[in-house]
């Protein structure tokens, strides 16, 4: 069997996609709107050492794996079935192959793979973990966010929206919901390059600080801050959540934190920002959640090796109760899923856009790594295999909760 035929058996007879390998040989849909290529020997080696999603991650990062056409298109085509693993018959025959080119595995991973030291969670791994994820490259970040520099999920007020826009609605919709006026004082934790806290501050007069563990994001958004003439009201600092001072804040936002903090950490950090809050201060928790708890939480594979490592996903339910069990009534809720498919669209398009300028500033394989991990997240959010909830919860002040009768957002 020649190479182009074992990697369409791997990865799906089914898929609407054509097949070409090194050795000349052909396989699939000659018409298909998107090409598989194996430039190398060593792709096979990846697949055959780490069957399913990672071995191809790695022989797509690498190189000796090439997808010609639209990523999400060759995504979408794929078999999540056979994504999950390879038969033991064909890994043989792939062993067999690799033999001919004097090639066995397991292959080394790429070099822009995690992997993090220490105990997991602990403040020392955590840090590792955000600098391999976010301290790549702020301009890299501007060419693939947009002007915004926001990377969390945005709210299209309406499908046509510019990211732009919908950016913009996601923070006001944030500030809406913990009822934000002028002279109220706003934490926002894993702040990013600060752009809640310069929303707030702009739009709403709040004396807003943004604590983040990226020294790049922090060093970014202070400039953002000076230059836009907001440092009477606004900062970003390079601080770990757990290790904010001060007290009393009228509303805590936490945009994208969660997904970094651990299913066994979860009270202690509803419990430490109920802490931070005054009596009738709001949290707006938005992060990304599995859709039920028949999965495991921790996130695995590429995602954990080359994206989020120690990322762990958990279900809405469980949040919830753990906002209550530590402190918060729970006041509102809701699925943001559709919104954050069209915002990695825009993101995707943005990467591609300056395809060239972003392998030039990170890398190839690094670049690979986003071009790929972004359009699988667009589709998993589209097949509803991950959601965003946003959730709101208060800090009572007795039994008052100072919401209002009916939302007002």
């Amino acid at each position: 069997m020649r190479l182009a035929e074992i990697f369409e058996r791997a990865i799906g007879r089914d898929a609407p996609l054509s097949f070409t390998a090194f050795d000349g040989s052909r396989a699939g849909d000659a018409d298909a709107p998107a090409r598989v290529v194996v430039r190398s020997p060593l792709a096979m080696s990846h697949l055959a050492s780490a069957p399913g999603e990672l071995g191809l991650a790695r022989a797509y990062v690498s190189g000796s794996l090439d997808i010609d056409g639209d990523m999400y298109t060759a995504l979408a085509s794929m078999s999540a079935a056979t994504l999950e693993g390879i038969p033991v018959k064909l890994r043989l025959e792939m062993a067999a192959r690799l033999g001919a080119y004097r090639l066995w595995w397991p292959t080394s991973p790429p070099a822009v793979e995690s992997r993090l030291h220490g105990r997991r969670h602990s403040k020392a791994r955590d840090q590792e973990a955000i600098t391999h994820h976010y301290d790549v490259s702020n301009r890299f970040y501007q060419w693939v966010l947009g002007p915004s520099m926001t990377y969390t999920c945005a709210v299209y007020p309406e499908a046509e929206a510019s990211l732009e826009e919908a950016q913009w609605t996601k923070h006001d919709l944030v500030a809406r919901k913990l009822g934000l006026r002028e002279g109220m004082r706003l934490l926002d934790v894993g702040c990013g390059w600060g752009g809640m806290v310069m929303h707030a501050a702009r739009h709403y007069g709040v004396r807003a600080l943004g604590v983040t563990l990226s020294r790049k994001q922090a060093e970014w958004g202070q400039k953002a801050i000076a230059e836009a003439g907001l440092t009477e009201l606004a900062e970003v600092r390079h601080l770990d959540y757990r290790d904010v001072a001060e007290t009393g804040f009228d509303a805590v936002s936490s945009i994208g934190l969660t997904e970094h903090i651990g299913k066994a950490q979860l009270a202690e950090y509803f419990r430490s920002l109920h802490a931070l809050l005054r009596p009738g201060g709001r949290l707006l928790n938005h992060c990304i959640t599995r859709p039920d708890n028949s999965q495991p939480s921790k996130v695995g594979g590429f995602l954990n090796r080359y994206v989020f490592p120690d990322g762990e996903l958990e279900s809405p339910g469980h949040l919830v109760s753990a906002m209550h069990d530590n402190g918060f009534e729970v006041r509102h809720e809701e699925n943001l899923r559709e919104h954050y498919a069209s915002t990695l669209q825009a993101w995707c398009a943005n990467l591609d856009t300056h395809w060239d300028e972003a392998v030039r500033e990170v890398g190839t394989a690094r670049a690979r790594v986003w071009r790929l991990y972004m359009a699988g997240s667009r589709l998993g959010f589209e097949r509803n295999t991950v959601q965003l909830h946003q959730i709101l919860g208060v800090r009572l002040y007795g039994t008052t909760s100072g919401m209002p009768l009916r939302p007002t957002w």
